[in-house]
């Protein structure tokens, strides 16, 4: 009888190869310098033809709130006015003699702004993904980007999409400028025609709103993204696609929105997450006995990693979230604990070819996209594969990574509420097959993020939800085939995340969207 095999193995097989690829191009991204490097050369993707442009969209519900009153544009001209025939009649030169390269970098953008500015933001959290000089001080030019800053930049970026796309369509409708090609048939059009209304611009919206927040997140990017940005506006003019009166509007609106999310940003806490002075109070460490609290195994000693992302804001509803808190790990003195031991031992001294892979698959360490940036990669597949609207391209990245950051705000204060010691620090004589993370053992991070996004995923997808689930349970029984969890950390962690990933269905099930 042939054997079958196993769900979680073929959950993968799609992505290996993509990811690995990947790698290998965030590798390259590491070791150049931005202001020269050509980011649309690094992938190939087709260009978006949604199979529908979501006219209602306008009407969903905002992550901040936004009243639509309160951002100004400037006018728009009327199609008849002489100043917009001068803006068509520079579109049909423009589209006339487009040259091959602004060709390729038109149809690179036209992939997506929303796909496109998070694969940049991935590129640039694999960049700054490396631990500074143990001892040196900080450079906040020079930002580490380990998986909890990774979880909120991805956050940031993509509310600032999202809420800037859900009032740009409302301004859309409201103004009904037609997409200048239906308005001069001269116009070269490359891109596909659309009933989209023109103004403002959706791609300036989304270059201007991105642009500023990844600034905000990594300032020493500052030309690099502003050149990207102006590349995605002016490959809307090479399109065919957009008017320079349809992509300052869009600037501004995007400006304006990306504003709100960085005063957000300035007040929710993460400035104090890697507070070393006032962790041990808040969390009582004191009431854990010395020789059962967590250590760090770094040599020379670095001091663990924001021990207070625990108290950074939520996105979701913070009561809900924090009733989501994982119970209370085994003693360790406990025959429940003893045998989680014994078992990550276990599979440490006969780890198997297919552990061994499973445990590299998921590791995303240094140098990497990080956890989120995973599951980031997993959904852009999906929303490619649907030929998603950009606005309802931003709802899903949105959805999902504001869970996955609670999620690890979640696991972040359980860490160190609990001040568990890895397995290897009370057995030496484990062999880790993945590096060990320089903060506490419960719960697992991967398992918290992986279970959250997956839970989300799988409900915005409902035809990939057992790929996804099998995904997430492979990213969390991962760190147990690492050595570097015990499987409850793995358990509680992905339950802890999937509660966080229900919040967040719950949000898009009111969110106008369906």
């Amino acid at each position: 009888m042939k054997k079958s095999t196993s769900p979680m193995k073929l959950s993968n097989k799609a992505y290996v190869f993509k990811w690995k690829a990947a790698i290998m191009l965030i590798i390259t991204f590491s070791f150049l310098q931005s202001c020269d490097e050509d980011i649309p050369s690094i992938k190939s993707l087709p260009i978006l033809a949604p199979t529908k442009v979501d006219e209602t969209a306008g009407n969903w519900k905002t992550v901040l709130n936004i009243n639509a009153s309160s951002i100004s544009l400037p006018t728009a001209e009327a199609i008849s006015s002489a100043a917009y025939q001068a803006e068509l009649a520079e579109l049909v030169s423009l589209s006339t003699n487009r040259t091959a390269s602004q060709t390729n970098t038109t149809n690179y953008w036209a992939a997506g702004a929303v796909v496109r500015w998070n694969e940049i933001a991935r590129a640039l959290v694999a960049k700054y993904n490396i631990a500074p000089i143990v001892g040196a001080p900080a450079n906040p030019n020079k930002p580490f980007s380990n998986p909890p800053f990774a979880a909120r930049a991805y956050a940031l970026l993509s509310v600032a999409q999202y809420d800037a796309l859900v009032t740009s369509w409302k301004f859309k409708y409201q103004i009904n400028r037609p997409a200048p090609a239906s308005t001069n048939a001269s116009i070269n059009l490359l891109t596909p025609e659309t009933t989209l209304p023109s103004f403002p611009s959706e791609h300036a919206v989304v270059a201007e709103a991105s642009r500023k927040v990844l600034e905000f997140l990594f300032p020493a990017e500052k030309e690099y993204l502003q050149k990207l940005a102006d590349e995605n506006k002016n490959s809307r003019k090479w399109a065919g696609a957009n008017t320079q009166s349809d992509l300052d509007a869009g600037t501004s609106l995007g400006s304006q929105v990306a504003t709100l999310v960085i005063n957000r940003a300035k007040t929710d806490r993460m400035s104090q997450a890697g507070s070393q002075t006032t962790f041990i109070d808040y969390f009582n460490i004191a009431r854990i006995a010395e020789s059962d609290r967590w250590i760090s195994l770094e040599l020379p000693y670095r001091p663990p990693m924001l021990p207070l992302y625990g108290k950074v804001k939520p996105w979701y509803d913070s009561v809900s979230a924090f009733a989501a808190l994982p119970p209370a790990p085994p003693s360790l003195s406990s025959s429940e604990f003893k045998n989680a031991l014994q078992e990550v031992r276990k599979i440490a001294d006969e780890r198997t070819r297919e552990q061994w892979r499973i445990a590299d698959f998921w590791a995303d360490g240094a140098g990497t996209y990080t956890p989120p940036g995973h599951w980031n990669l997993i959904a852009q597949e999906l929303i490619i594969e649907s030929k998603w609207s950009e606005v309802r391209s931003a709802r899903a990245f949105s959805l999902m990574n504001r869970a996955v950051m609670d999620a690890g705000i979640l696991c972040w204060y359980s860490k160190y509420q609990y001040y568990l010691p890895r397995p290897s620090q009370l057995d030496p004589a484990i062999k880790t097959a993945t590096g060990i993370p320089n903060f506490p053992s419960y719960t697992s991070g991967h398992a918290s993020f992986s279970g959250a996004a997956a839970t989300l995923l799988a409900y915005l997808f409902p035809t990939q939800a057992n790929r996804l689930l099998n995904q997430a349970d492979e990213a969390a029984v991962s760190r147990l085939y690492g050595g570097i969890h015990y499987r409850f950390d793995n358990d509680r962690g992905k339950e802890c995340g999937a509660k966080i990933g229900q919040l967040a269905v719950a949000w898009a099930q009111a969110d106008g969207a369906n």
